[in-house]
């Protein structure tokens, strides 16, 4: 048997796809190649306009040679077709396609499906509450399009039924939600890119590397402090350790790594809850100097916490700090001999001050308080825009430019203590921290990323010494914004002089925290706390399952349950007939499905002889008044009470 043939589209259903498509594309447009957006938007535009004339629908040809073209195109941007962002690409690509040559109902389904897969690309990028506002816009307008195909309401009655639509499977989303189990790590996983365009810190330094780093406004994580804040001076992140220098580059020497950290925590105590944005890297930021117990990490030799696996997602975590504890008493001659090396013959005028201060001061802690007040006397600038340095660079810096950022005063700190025979090492992390007012959690920003060093005294340990607060000691209590000169390029909800908008900011950052907290924040790990709470077992299938099973039936019986109570009344005439006619059945004359009112009364009465004329009767009362322009409520009322009355 043939299908019968599909029915072309009207404009009313091709105008909702055009919008469905629109809204879908519009957040990709800036990471999607300029080229593929204004293809996207040319072929919607002319197809809308061009309405739904069999005249103006495209050439067949024309679809097979757009996709090749474009699909070289793509190939060309990214080098492959596959991977998150080509495959997002490519679907923008197939959905304006698919909108150029819809003609048919058939063609707005498959164009509604391909704008449900790009919704849910948007969380690829990013999962911020913008981005879910974005996609159930597009979901909201997608079902639209659907209902478009059966219904042609005005736009809001529509917008209102696809939107009590979708709020009627909400329950079931949040069954799915708590019940599904948790997958670790992204959702998309691809291995090419599914770490790809993470920021933050790297386990390298050279000149200008943390300045760039520092013109980001991105959050790098927050802490959220169960007691006492800790004051500015102590809000050391620690970060990668840089001991190994080439003459131009630090970066990281192999360490041993443990359960437990290699010194005892003495001192006050700050206990926070950490929510730490995905780098990809291993190491875990921690206030100096973390206790033991933070879950699933080792503690480096250098005091750097690292969590057992690269940090692919966002991560939260409870900590304690102990920032007054002595570091690396009994430190082993192998990493003391470590943070002596020095290229030879590299940075000669530094040597030669290291030699002066070397001279006038005996004790290795003099040496250092000396060249604290060297730096702070040396007339040096604190700047984002360091000019460029030579080979020699702590030379460059120290005796020609004298402009730098902090990890240009780390690094010639470090040289200079080296050559001065002091144990020195460049620490990177981030310094500072601003309270949230809307939720008192302590936001890191990557423009708080900062360089210090750290010195190896006898007796002592390690000692954290900050040579950027020497020139700039405001960097330190008032942060980045306040050490900087009032022209410098910070990033623009950094500056102080926008009260307002980081006012605003703040706000929807607290919305954020409180989305990645309770929504993003539910990991496998939350999940198997609430289910033990519920007595549930995650490791059990068949219970999960079961589970699920029982909650999206109740589900579906309540909205039929509600469905039926509030469904539009029966016409009481209808009702009123029914009931005649289950009176027929029972008597042996059921109405046949093509009967109407009459014929059924005639063949009925010739059943029932006896009670023909009373049949006759109601089925004329009837018919009157289902047919009649302007039946009277007393006539219905005769009609209720003549089938009352009837009986066989």
């Amino acid at each position: 048997m043939s299908r019968a043939p599909e029915s072309t589209l009207s404009a009313y259903p091709l105008r909702w796809a055009a919008a469905c498509a629109g809204t879908t594309l519009l957040p990709h447009l800036p990471r999607l190649p300029i080229w593929l957006g204004a293809l996207a938007a040319l072929i919607l535009l002319w197809r809308v306009l061009s309405q739904t004339k069999a005249s103006s629908a495209a050439p067949r040809f024309l679809s097979p040679l757009l996709a090749i073209a474009a699909g070289g195109l793509i190939l060309f941007e990214y080098g492959t077709l596959f991977g998150k962002q080509a495959g997002i690409a490519l679907l923008a690509l197939l959905l304006g396609l698919k909108y150029l040559e819809c003609q048919r109902p058939r063609d707005v389904q498959v164009l509604v499906l391909l704008c449900f897969f790009l919704q849910l690309g948007l969380f690829f990028d990013t999962q911020s509450p913008l981005t879910g506002v974005g996609a159930l816009a597009g979901a909201i307008l997608a079902t639209g399009s659907l209902l478009s195909l059966h219904t042609r309401h005005p736009v809001r009655a529509q917008l209102r039924t696809a939107s009590v639509l979708m709020l009627q499977a909400l329950p079931f989303m949040i069954i799915l939600f708590v019940l599904f189990p948790r997958i670790p790590g992204p959702l998309w996983g691809l291995p090419a890119d599914a770490f790809s365009g993470r920021t933050g810190l790297s386990d390298s330094m050279q000149p200008g590397a943390i300045s760039e780093l520092s013109q980001s406004g991105e959050i790098a994580f927050r802490a959220a402090f169960r007691g006492e804040v800790p004051p500015p001076a102590l809000r050391y992140w620690r970060g990668p350790v840089l001991t190994d220098f080439d003459g131009q580059r630090w970066t990281t020497r192999r360490t041993t790594t443990a359960d437990q950290p290699a010194y005892t925590t003495t001192g006050t105590a700050y206990t926070y809850d950490m929510t730490l944005e995905a780098h990809s890297r291993r190491w875990l930021l921690a206030l100096d100097y973390p206790a033991a117990g933070i879950a699933d990490a080792t503690y480096a030799a250098d005091f750097t916490v690292l969590s057992r696996t690269p940090i692919g997602q966002r991560m939260r975590y409870a900590a304690s700090a102990y920032p007054h504890s002595q570091v690396g008493q009994n430190e082993v001659p192998a990493s003391l001999d470590g943070a002596l090396n020095l290229p030879e013959a590299s940075n000669p005028r530094t040597r030669a001050l290291a030699e002066q201060l070397k001279s006038r001061n005996q004790r290795p802690e003099h040496i250092v308080t000396a060249a604290i007040t060297w730096l702070r006397e040396a007339d040096l600038a604190y700047t984002l825009r360091p000019p460029r340095l030579g080979i020699d660079t702590a030379d460059a810096f120290l005796f020609d430019t004298r402009q730098g950022f902090c990890e240009h005063f780390a690094s010639a700190f470090v040289v200079l203590m080296r050559a001065a025979g002091v144990p020195a090492r460049v620490v990177t992390g981030y310094q500072g921290g601003e309270i949230n007012p809307f939720d008192n959690s302590m936001v890191i920003r990557q423009s708080d990323a900062h360089a210090w060093a750290e010195v190896w005294l006898a007796g002592e340990g390690w000692r954290r010494v900050d040579p950027t607060a020497a020139s700039a000691p405001r960097r330190i209590d008032g942060g980045l914004a306040a050490a900087l000169p009032e022209d410098s390029a910070l990033p623009f909800l950094v500056r102080p002089d926008l009260t307002w908008l980081r006012t605003l900011r703040d706000r929807w950052e607290f919305l954020g925290n409180t989305w990645n907290q309770w929504v993003l924040g539910f990991d496998q790990k939350t999940q198997r706390s609430l289910l033990r709470r519920l007595s549930l077992h995650t490791e059990d299938w068949r219970q999960m399952g079961v589970a699920m099973s029982i909650g999206i039936g109740g589900l579906l019986a309540a909205l039929a349950w509600w469905a039926q109570r509030h469904a539009a009344p029966r016409d009481p005439l209808q009702r009123a007939w029914q009931r005649f006619e289950q009176k027929l059945a029972r008597a042996g004359v059921p109405r046949l499905p093509w009967e109407g009112p009459a014929d059924y009364a005639n063949r009925a009465a010739s059943h029932c002889p006896d009670h023909a004329d009373a049949i006759r009767a109601i089925a004329h009362r009837y018919a009157r008044l289902r047919y009649s322009a302007d039946p009277t409520a007393v006539d219905g009322k005769a009609l209720h009470s003549q089938i009352k009355r009837f009986s066989i």
